[in-house]
């Protein structure tokens, strides 16, 4: 990980063109190549991000980060104020609580339950920023990636939603689309989910204990 504190001005060219105004921030480089821009403020989402895998130019006083789609975030750095790199190792990733991690295990188990005719490929699919919940076919042979939570709420979606873009440029995934899953979801991320084109669903643990098959499946 490196982080660099700095006075710099950013300017994305892709899908559409983006300008940041020269400003004190903090620039965010992950090991995988990942590269977030962050203000002092708005929780956690950053001002402008790239996904990785991407490739950084380091130039005099400027980075110019560009992805396989030839997106580019190009930083200008006007004063550093410290950068500093830190080797984090291995992280063992998120620990589900009791509830959420039994829930994964039953839907895995009756993923129909979510929607008619979806067959599990697997759980703990891998995507590079970790693994989406579920891989499910539907009844048309598409794609399906769950993402699963006791809460529903939007850092779920744009959980969700990340693993999309990452897992979308694989041919293997025929018609991939995502449905968000919870046993409550809040107004706002259905809302969120809707915009981003996921669809979403409620259910009921103790429904799915009372119908737990006598073994549930790991893959």
């Amino acid at each position: 990980m490196r982080l660099v504190v700095a006075r710099c001005s950013v300017q994305y060219a892709g899908r559409l063109d983006a300008t940041l105004p020269e400003a004190v921030r903090l620039v965010m480089v992950k090991a995988d190549g990942c590269v977030a821009i962050h203000s002092d403020g708005g929780a956690y989402k950053p001002l402008n991000w790239m996904t990785a895998p991407n490739t950084i130019v380091e130039l005099d006083g400027q980075w110019v980060v560009t992805n396989p789609k030839g997106e580019t975030l190009t930083i200008t750095f006007h004063e550093i104020f410290s950068d500093h790199a830190q080797e984090f190792g291995e992280d063992p990733g998120l620990q589900k609580d009791g509830v959420e991690a039994h829930l994964q295990e039953l839907l895995a188990a009756l993923p129909e339950t979510i929607e008619d005719g979806l067959i599990l490929v697997r759980r703990e699919w891998p995507t590079p920023i970790g693994p989406v919940d579920l891989m499910c076919i539907d009844r048309h042979g598409n794609s399906v990636a769950i993402e699963i939570k006791r809460r529903g709420e939007i850092d779920g979606v744009e959980q969700l939603a990340r693993y999309l873009e990452l897992l979308r440029p694989d041919a293997n995934l025929k018609g991939l689309r995502g449905i968000f899953v919870a046993q409550v979801i809040k107004p706002q991320a259905r809302t969120m989910a809707e915009q981003r084109g996921i669809a979403w669903a409620e259910v009921d643990y103790e429904d799915l204990r009372g119908r737990r098959p006598e073994e549930l499946r790991l893959f």
